[in-house]
């Protein structure tokens, strides 16, 4: 069982950096995979990025590419979101999840959410 809590967004201007952060709990944390999800108003949640269990392999929505990076703490029980150079089209709220296996970009593969947390950017 993993429960886990998004921080870090806010308001940003263009171009711009945030990092956001999402503590989860549960011994099987470093086992599992973690992936970024972002939702729009009016739009369906679309994925950001996702990392493996060991934080040896990555992946990126092509729209984050370059920009953004994930990364993992199996220690502290957190991953990262590091946002660069951020653009109005970034606003979303974003979201965390976590599964035993998957870290890809199928959102409905995900077994466990966060509540999620907001980022603006304004232009």
């Amino acid at each position: 069982q993993v429960q886990l809590v998004e921080s870090g967004g806010g308001l940003v201007q263009a171009g711009g950096s945030l990092r956001l952060s999402c503590a989860a709990s549960g011994r099987t944390f470093s086992s599992y995979g973690l992936g970024w999800f972002r939702q729009a108003p009016g739009e369906e949640r679309e994925f950001v990025s996702g990392i493996s269990g060991s934080g040896g392999i990555t992946f990126y929505a092509d729209s984050v590419k370059g920009r953004f990076t994930i990364s993992r703490d199996n220690a502290k029980n957190t991953v990262y979101l590091q946002m660069n150079n951020l653009k109005p089209e970034d606003t979303a709220v974003y979201y965390c999840a976590a599964d035993p296996t998957y870290w890809g970009s199928r959102r409905r593969e995900y077994n466990y959410w966060g509540q999620g947390t907001q980022v603006t950017v304004s232009s």
